[in-house]
């Protein structure tokens, strides 16, 4: 009995040598629409799927193989029951299915994508046909990966069939291909409900592995990273490595960390980050200047640090970082001659992230707590300063309130409870993660040291007592920001006005917990 194979690919990679392998192997080819053509361009014999069927393709092509003569001929089992009711209603059996789906992914990716083109590009034959086949692999071979054209060809070369153990591990890539390709649907469609965020009843969370890690937070924990397939390609996991050892957990969490920084600002700046907050964040007319700055805030915390740029880094930079000792380095871009530089620093990381027009997320943030999954809207962006209120006596002019906006924005990415301190755009100490909000800020005003008269302070939530105010004006501090809403605003205002301190309420909390 002749064996047959359906084809039916939107991906056409390799298909044509494929297909023609099973040919020479004595199968039967059945094709449809593009594949057809291709397969029979390249004079390889090919059947046409409405031959088969006796009926042909309707519904402007949403209806081809959906048809008995096609899944009776994939779902019969090996059975006399299955092979006579076969032949009773002329029925061939099928050998393979070869599908890949409509390029939905591709299509939603395209900018200005309309609604109905992304409904048209769901594939129904396609995931159907790859279903029927990888329920009945105890007979029929299912591909779907053209990876695996070569390997199956050489088993049948080899061996006259495709064994069991093949077409079971097939079967599960199969189900995997559906079920993805179902999640993304899904996922589209919740993404056009009119609502700013959509929560699903039941999370379906897909990720593609990227690379084994060299280790988790610790040497003894493994880990490993996944890539997001609803994350844009400019986000941080789609970058490219340029040199460097492997990256490990806490690399990845650092760099993060770093990049999130880097992108809340326009102007050009430098981040210095360790052990997921900055040690060094720093405006400058150019990437130099700006990691200058940067370092100048705490150039012991930055020995080992992750550096981010939102700047391509050009070759005054990269000599400088080149003195120093650092983990990562990333950027939109490096200069050939900075990529020279630093190519002796083997160890040293440099990450290329951001060049592509889009870097969304999906807007979420995930966590695990034990036993499941904590999911929040992401923290994206801060309070524009027009809808700050000033509520002390003495005013902030535009500058005061640029400032303060700089250290807001950097504030925002710093542990709760957090503090940081700034001037003329560099900040110049950090207080971190404190279990009381006082103790953030002695932290911070310390690291500052003389660097604080008269300079700025930002406070990621409001402050509960006068106490931080007082501290503030003791080290010299000019204005302040922090968010307001405490039931103490009132006393927290009035030792802001009794001691000159400019105060101002953004109206939002950022905590990072």
């Amino acid at each position: 009995m002749v064996k047959k194979a359906v084809i039916s690919v939107s991906d056409k990679t390799g298909i044509v040598d494929f297909a023609r392998g099973l040919s020479v192997e004595g199968y039967q080819i059945i094709s449809t629409g593009g594949t057809f053509k291709v397969l029979k361009e390249a004079d390889i014999p090919v059947s046409y799927v409405s031959e088969i069927t006796g009926f042909p393709e309707i519904l402007d092509g949403r209806v081809k193989t959906l048809h008995p003569k096609i899944h009776g001929g994939i779902l019969a089992m090996d059975t006399d029951e299955h092979r006579r009711q076969c032949a009773e209603t002329g029925i061939d059996l099928i050998d393979l299915v070869c599908v890949n789906l409509y390029p939905f992914r591709e299509t939603i990716a395209k900018e200005q994508v309309t609604f109905e083109e992304a409904i048209e590009n769901i594939d129904i034959g396609g995931p159907t046909m790859v279903r029927s086949a990888a329920k009945n692999h105890s007979r029929v071979t299912i591909v779907v990966n053209p990876v695996n054209y070569e390997e199956i060809l050489s088993s049948i070369r080899e061996k006259g069939s495709v064994p069991l153990v093949l077409r079971k591990r097939l079967a599960a890539e199969a189900f995997a291909h559906t079920a993805e390709y179902d999640r993304l649907i899904a996922g589209y469609l919740e993404g056009q409900i009119d609502t700013e965020v959509y929560f699903p009843q039941n999370l379906r969370l897909f990720a593609s592995k990227v690379q084994d890690l060299r280790y988790g937070e610790n040497p003894q924990q493994q880990a490993v990273l996944y890539a997001d397939p609803e994350a844009e390609k400019g986000t941080l996991v789609y970058g490219k490595q340029l040199q460097g050892k492997e990256l490990s957990y806490n690399n990845w969490m650092d760099m993060d960390a770093a990049w999130e920084i880097a992108s809340e600002y326009q102007d050009t700046v430098c981040v210095i980050i360790k052990h997921t907050n900055p040690c060094g964040v720093a405006l400058g007319s150019n990437a130099l200047e700006a990691y200058t700055r940067a370092l100048e805030a705490d150039p012991i915390s930055a020995f080992g640090g992750i550096i981010a740029f939102n700047r391509v880094v050009d070759e005054e930079t990269a000599t400088a970082i080149r003195e120093k000792f650092y983990e990562v380095v990333i950027a939109p871009d490096f200069s050939p001659r900075a990529k020279e530089i630093l190519a002796d620093k083997t160890n040293l990381r440099l990450f290329v992230v951001g060049r592509e027009a889009c870097c969304d997320t999906r807007g979420w943030k995930v966590r695990t707590v034990n036993g499941g999954f904590l999911i929040q809207e992401e923290d994206k962006g801060t309070t524009p300063i027009a809808e700050w209120k000033i509520v002390s006596d003495k005013k902030p002019n535009e500058d005061d309130l640029a400032e303060l906006e700089f250290a807001w924005k950097a504030c925002k990415h710093v542990k709760s409870n957090a503090i940081v301190v700034s001037n003329k755009r560099q900040v110049i100490g950090v207080g971190a993660g404190q279990m009381n909000r006082v103790g953030s800020a002695r932290i911070a005003l310390e690291q500052a040291g003389d660097r604080s008269k008269s300079a700025y302070l930002a406070s990621d939530a409001f402050f509960p007592f006068p106490d931080s105010v007082e501290l503030a004006y003791s080290h010299g501090i000019k204005a302040i920001v922090q968010p307001g809403g405490s039931v103490r605003d009132k006393e927290v205002i009035e030792a802001a006005n009794r001691l000159g301190i400019m105060l101002v309420f953004s109206g939002k909390r950022h905590f990072k917990h």
